[in-house]
Order: structure tokens, then C-alpha cells, then sequence
């Protein structure tokens, strides 16, 4: 099989420099561009970090994209022009990025996933399962915890579990939303999905979605241990994407969920 060119943004980031490494470990991908949103005067894993343009983005197959939105918001625009695939595992987008993504995936083929492993995609396909399958009188609640240097919350895990609540009602999530906690030793179930975040240490990711009726609760969770898990599902993304027609994908079409 031919090798799959590869082109890494935020390459200083904790999540670039991951799939840096994880990408020299399959046979399958070829790195040929890495980049930051600022000139480094250094290699980064025998690579000469690039600014995002489109001689960066001329040789790729793929973009993978973990940095922040403003950054990915200027990928998309480049890829789009270049029609290049991309795969984004940024998170905390405004309604108005949401809005421009759906408008390139018209163009090209974009998968975005706020979480791309493997067992936290399960996790939202079962919270789905258990909204759907209990009555209205469950509540429910998202908890998750981070490392202290994340800063968007709810993480975009989080938003994921609550679709996946609100999927189970037949709902949308914006309407479904009720009160985000940050850093609340514990939180309350209400009406609607209340979400708390907690930021501390170097922890990988948890994330915990409770459905109570006040007699009984039942409780679905996730722990990830290793960043590569990440990375590596990102790869497997990035693999499936490269066959695919313009429009906006995600985990749970590479996992067959959808």
C-alpha cells in the first residue's frame, strides 16, 4: 500500500508532537509537513516546522488538525482552496466556526471528532443507547476531568456525551444544556444536562454521565492513560478519510455506529 502524506498542525503542541511519533510507528503514513502559527528556528523530530500555507499543505494527502479553532479556521480555508482532506481534533468552536465547517465539508472531506478514541466513541454510542432506553424521569449530568493547561469547558468530549444524551430524546443539545460548573467539587442533576469540568495535574482525560430517577442511578464512565490513544485513532481516521466524498464525518462513521 502506498504511503498515506501526512501534514501535522500545532506540531509543538502535546497533541502534535503525539501524533508526530505515532505516525513514524506505522508503515502506513508519511510526515511530509509539520506546522505552527509561528516561525521555530529548530527541528521538531527531524522536520523543519512550517507556517500554515499552501506550499506547507502542497504535498499532503491529509491534514490533521489539533491546535485551537482561530488556527483551524485558517487550515480549512487553505485546504478548501487545495481541496485537501482534513481531520480536526480541535475543540471549543463558536457557532459561527461550526457554521464555516459544515460550509467546507461541502468542498472537501472533513472528519471532526471532539474525542478519537476508540472507547470514549463507544461511550457516547452507549450514552445514546441509555437516554433513548430510560424514561424522562432520569435526569442526567456529564463530569470530566482534564490536565490544568485545557482551557475550553465543557471539553469537547463532554458536548459529544451530552449529543449523545439529547440524540436519545430526539433533541438538540443547545436546547438541552443547563448549567456548566467549573472546578465544583460536586454539581447537581437538573432539568437539563449540567456539565462540570474539573482542571488539574497532567490527567489524560475521565469522563463520567450519570442518569439518576431518584430511586436509582446508572452510571457510564471513560479513563484514558495514554495520549496515544489519541493520536491513534486520529491515524485511523485520517486512513478512512481518504477515500471519502466531500462532507462532514466522524468517529462514529469510522467505528460503523452510523
Amino acid at each position: 500500500m502506498k504511503k498515506i502524506n501526512l501534514s501535522i498542525t500545532g506540531c509543538l503542541g502535546r497533541m502534535g508532537q503525539q501524533l508526530i511519533k505515532s505516525s513514524k510507528e506505522t508503515k502506513n503514513f508519511k510526515v511530509v509537513s509539520i506546522t505552527e502559527n509561528k516561525k521555530i528556528n529548530k527541528k521538531v523530530s527531524g522536520l523543519w516546522p512550517v507556517l500554515n500555507s499552501k506550499h506547507a499543505f502542497l504535498n499532503t494527502n491529509v491534514i490533521i488538525d489539533f491546535t485551537i479553532p482561530k488556527c483551524t479556521m485558517e487550515v480549512l480555508k487553505i485546504a478548501s482552496k487545495l481541496k485537501k482532506r482534513v481531520v480536526i481534533g480541535t475543540t471549543g468552536f463558536s457557532k459561527k466556526e461550526e457554521k464555516l465547517i459544515k460550509k467546507y465539508s461541502k468542498r472537501i472531506p472533513i472528519l471532526k471528532a471532539g474525542n478519537m478514541s476508540l472507547g470514549v466513541n463507544l461511550l457516547v454510542y452507549l450514552t445514546e443507547i441509555a437516554s433513548r432506553s430510560l424514561s424522562d424521569k432520569f435526569l442526567s449530568k456529564v463530569f470530566e476531568i482534564h490536565h490544568k493547561r485545557k482551557k475550553d469547558h465543557p471539553s469537547g468530549t463532554a458536548l459529544m456525551l451530552g449529543n449523545g444524551i439529547a440524540a436519545g430524546k430526539n433533541k438538540e443539545l443547545n436546547k438541552m444544556i443547563g448549567k456548566r460548573y467549573l472546578n465544583r467539587k460536586s454539581f447537581p442533576f437538573g432539568k437539563k444536562i449540567n456539565f462540570n469540568s474539573l482542571r488539574k495535574g497532567k490527567v489524560v482525560g475521565e469522563h463520567e454521565v450519570k442518569f439518576s430517577s431518584g430511586k436509582e442511578v446508572v452510571t457510564l464512565n471513560h479513563e484514558s492513560f495514554d495520549r496515544a490513544l489519541y493520536s491513534e485513532g486520529a491515524l485511523t481516521a485520517a486512513k478512512w478519510l481518504i477515500n471519502k466524498k466531500p462532507g462532514l464525518y466522524s468517529m462514529q462513521n469510522v467505528l460503523n455506529f452510523k
